[in-house]
């Protein structure tokens, strides 16, 4: 293989694991924010379409039995398919009739078996071949607790297909979409529990028949008596039947898990002395086999005395340990995720520009310092932070690549200068793949890495190939580049005609034979200093040949030539090399012509002035010849 194309390929392997991880962790973290469902999943679907131009995908949500199943897709998928697949689609019922209960076992096949046995799959797989699609990856979309909440599914045009070796990391983002999914069903749980909580007054009966099966309780607390009631739905939270528990209020705190013991007391405290408007915490709670669940109560003081004391108190409360593994897992994947941008040598940011043009990174790794001696505690003024740091020379194109990137969606590639306090001048490399947003702005998932050492190393090569070794002034190949750039300036406009000399050191095979060849190198060395010491910042000088050199003098005439090449002879004579103690000296023939817009190459006045060298040489060496024009 390549080896260049294999270098870009990884590159493009490891862009594309960079932003499905910026995906996965943004993913998460909206989780955690209580992003609603559908944006959420919307964002996986674009994300993963925005890294794999070919792939379509969607997601089949299912609803509770008898209920339809929800659909959620990207903006690739044909309309046609999509009204097919809303009228064909089984309910959900169907699906939980012919799975059952799922078992997480990950498969590295594109459809996973649990599916493929499925009338679900039958019919979905008849209306991909109908509308020209073939079906990438299908995950079953599964609970903590192995129950199917969905399936997750890419689709892509025949002839194309997502990478083999893509479709595992893709997959693993079927186990996100499960995170977002229980705990939006868990939500829902406790959004009922907490409606519930806020009628309590009117009928404690009607509420738990209202919350029966949603892993909530019941519970009405007398201050007077010292009792508890609690409702059915409660006790059998911890396992308990009606006759088996106490109703005295001492006995409840002794389920209380020992360290929760102390934040409930307070809290139920300072809810008794009119210090918050009701009562609600999360903690452990002792069930009848000797182990514990996490459960969130919520309750309010329902009746004060003309004196202000409380009289009686209702609330709810509701099993959250699945909520609470979730967030576990959800804290343990923000933690993984966190770790591995962290760990990344470079800046993993989330960037987004609104509309009116305003902008702002929503989320930048702990790489910042590095890249821009920044801290992520910055993030909100990160923007015009930077806008700061970068090299004046460099900001136009830096802003100009993130408009134009936002204005056609294509990604963004880009090299740039920033002047750090610590670093100094540093060189960077931003790459970022935009998507837009429903509200018009856009959106980049991208990376910026240290390339000042490869830019050193590519200048280094750049200067390697244009300058001669020896001598360390441009050789022939690079000379004869500037001439071109000097005769299109000349018949871009009516300017000056420019000079060119060519140069041949004296009898040069003479000192090599007496003195040695590294004498000889030492003379051409000597030579190129005196010329380079001549020249103007306009005029170009190179090694064109063994002892031959070249000068293009810049908008100067016949008369400036011949001044400039007796300049270059009186430093010569007065500047013999000193080899070894031995004066070594050393003359030069030159021969000058001119270029003018009539030249049809810069070969044309090479070749003159090489003529007019030939003449000076004939005539004794040690001269100057201006050749006729």
């Amino acid at each position: 293989m390549n080896p260049k194309l294999s270098d870009h390929k990884t590159d493009r392997n490891d862009d594309r694991c960079q932003n499905l991880l910026a995906l996965y962790r943004t993913s998460l973290t909206n989780i955690a924010r209580h992003l609603p469902l559908s944006q959420i999943l919307i964002q996986i679907i674009t994300g993963i379409e925005a890294q794999y131009s070919q792939t379509m995908g969607a997601i089949f949500v299912t609803g509770d039995t008898g209920q339809p199943m929800e659909l959620v897709t990207g903006p690739s998928l044909p309309q046609e398919f999509l009204l097919s697949v809303s009228t064909v689609v089984v309910d959900s019922s169907e699906i939980h009739a012919s799975e059952h209960e799922f078992e997480p076992e990950p498969k590295s096949e594109s459809v996973d078996p649990r599916i493929a046995g499925s009338v679900f799959w039958s019919q979905l797989q008849v209306l991909a071949v109908r509308h020209d699609l073939r079906i990438d990856v299908s995950m079953p979309i599964v609970s903590a607790h192995h129950t199917l909440l969905g399936v997750f599914v890419l689709f892509s045009r025949p002839g194309e297909t997502l990478p083999p070796g893509d479709r595992t990391i893709v997959a693993e983002l079927a186990s996100v979409l499960a995170i977002a999914i229980e705990r939006h069903h868990d939500q829902l749980k406790l959004l009922m529990a907490e409606q519930a909580t806020r009628h309590s007054e009117v009928s404690m009966s009607r509420m738990a028949l209202a919350i029966e099966g949603s892993a909530t309780g019941v519970w009405d607390r007398n201050l007077q008596t010292g009792e508890i009631h609690y409702s059915s739905g409660w006790k059998a939270l911890i396992g308990y039947t009606d006759t088996e528990i106490s109703n005295r209020i001492e006995d409840s705190y002794l389920r209380v898990h020992p360290d929760d013991l102390a934040y409930v007391q307070a809290s139920i405290r300072a809810h008794f002395e009119g210090k918050t408007d009701s009562y609600a915490v999360e903690h452990r709670l002792r069930c009848k086999n000797g182990s514990y669940i996490w459960v969130a109560s919520r309750g309010k003081i329902v009746q004060r005395d003309p004196d202000g004391r409380p009289l009686h108190m209702m609330g709810t409360t509701t099993d959250i340990t699945t909520m609470r593994v979730l967030s576990d897992r959800l804290q343990q994947s923000v933690d993984l995720v966190t770790c591995l941008t962290n760990e990344v040598s470079g800046l993993a940011y989330q960037y987004q520009r609104s509309s009116d043009g305003a902008e702002r990174f929503s989320y930048v790794s702990e790489g910042i310092k590095d890249i821009y001696e920044l801290s992520p505690d910055q993030m909100s003024e990160a923007a015009a932070l930077i806008h700061q740091l970068v090299y004046p020379d460099d900001l136009a194109a830096y802003c100009t690549s993130i408009a134009v990137s936002a204005q056609n969606l294509q990604p963004l590639h880009l090299e740039f200068r920033v002047n750090l306090p610590q670093q100094g001048l540093r060189w960077r490399q931003m790459d970022a793949r935009p998507r837009r947003l429903l509200d018009g702005g856009t959106l980049w998932h991208g990376f910026v890495t240290d390339v000042t050492e490869h830019k050193r190393i590519q200048m280094e090569l750049q200067e390697h190939a244009t300058i001669d070794f020896l001598t360390q002034i441009p050789n022939r190949r690079y000379f004869m580049g500037r001439m071109e750039e000097e005769l299109a300036r000349l018949q871009r406009a009516a300017t000056k005609p420019s000079a060119v000399l060519m140069f041949d050191l004296d009898h040069f095979k003479n000192i090599n034979d007496r003195h040695g060849h590294a004498a000889g190198d030492l003379v051409l060395k000597h030579f190129a200093n005196i010329l380079r010491d001549e020249l103007r910042k306009s005029d170009v000088a190179g090694r064109v040949g063994g002892e031959e050199f070249a000068v293009v003098l810049s908008g100067a005439d016949v008369h400036d030539a011949n001044i400039f090449a007796q300049r270059v002879q009186k430093q010569l004579l007065e500047t013999p090399f000193n080899a070894n103690n031995q004066m070594i000296p050393v003359t030069v023939s030159i021969g000058i012509a001119m270029m003018s817009d009539t030249d049809t190459s810069p070969d044309a006045a090479l070749s003159r002035s090489d003529m007019a060298l030939y003449r000076a040489k004939e005539s004794g060496r040690n001269r100057i010849t201006i050749a006729a024009q």
